[in-house]
């Protein structure tokens, strides 16, 4: 069987799978990710995967995921949610894990995308935006079924395109970006600063279930990460007249509390007639879809 090891680097959590060549995710393990600003215990929690999908079997190559920002020329990642990792070295690192075999890198969004695209709700288009709305707010371009990846490999990374000049700090320094209304933190934050009730350790899980119970300023902190969203998409599909957009993410796992308001918004925003055409959907393959789409990397055309 011919396996290649996808891995998935997030600031929550690092997974590694095994997939096979028709897409299928035989073996998968993650662990969280380690805190702090010593990078090396972040790369120690890669390795420990790696070396346990190889364990038992023979690899063809690995494609690597990663939280971005990303840089493909020299192969580095700078996540905005892991601090501990600036301009690190991950393909070399993964290389040097697996000498002799192929490593490929892409950011994480992509790799959802390419997921997505392969095996899951992209299945037959074209022209795909994947969108992973959760502790940040990411995406990835898939064009003609290949991936897109810009001049450093950053193309698609919609969750700093500004949609509230006038809004809120970002994590990338700049004001007003989907990530700053629509991140799963933040949505979280600006319902505490709103009038919800909840603890500071409050997540968006736990906004979403107090949305689901009937919560007022839940359901307005929902509505406005929807919104935001909405003119995102309208606006990167304006650009590159796309055929689906696929939305994964643990904000996404909301469902309809996202997705109603998300589709209301977008009548609003996307008035042309080939935006109109667009489809906004859910992606199926959940959590997986990253390490499928990483291993995707290494797709033979």
């Amino acid at each position: 069987m011919s396996l290649t090891i996808g891995v998935d680097v997030g600031g929550t959590k690092i997974a590694a799978g095994l997939v096979d060549a028709d897409g299928t995710l035989v073996a998968s393990e993650q662990l969280p990710t380690p805190r702090g600003d010593d990078p090396e215990p972040v790369w120690d929690v890669v390795q420990t995967l790696i070396t346990r999908m190889t364990a038992e079997h023979r690899v063809r190559g690995a494609g690597i995921g990663s939280a971005g920002p990303v840089h493909l020329p020299t192969g580095t990642v700078s996540p905005l949610n892991l601090t501990a990792w600036r301009d690190f070295p991950i393909r070399d690192r993964v290389a040097a894990a697996l000498p002799g075999l192929p490593v490929r890198l892409a950011g994480d969004a992509v790799c959802m995308a390419l997921g997505e695209h392969w095996r899951g709700a992209g299945q037959g288009t074209a022209f795909v935006l994947g969108i992973v709305v959760s502790t940040g707010v990411g995406g990835g371009l898939v064009f003609d079924g290949a991936p897109y990846d810009g001049r450093t490999g950053n193309a698609g990374h919609v969750g700093h395109v500004v949609v509230d000049t006038d809004g809120p700090p970002c994590p990338c320094g700049g004001r007003g970006c989907v990530e700053a209304i629509a991140g799963g933190p933040r949505m979280a934050q600006w319902a505490r600063d709103n009038g919800w009730d909840a603890p500071p350790e409050a997540n968006a899980k736990e906004l979403g279930a107090a949305a689901a119970a009937g919560d007022a300023v839940a359901l307005q902190a929902f509505e406005r990460a929807a919104t935001a969203v909405a003119a995102m998409i309208a606006s990167v599909g304006a650009v590159c007249d796309l055929d689906l957009v696929v939305i994964g993410g643990g904000v996404a796992k909301s469902g309809a509390l996202l997705f109603d308001p998300l589709r209301a918004a977008l009548t609003r925003y996307a008035s042309l007639d080939f935006i109109r055409d667009m489809k906004v959907v859910p992606a199926v393959l959940g959590g997986d879809a990253g390490l499928v789409g990483a291993a995707a990397l290494l797709r033979e055309p």
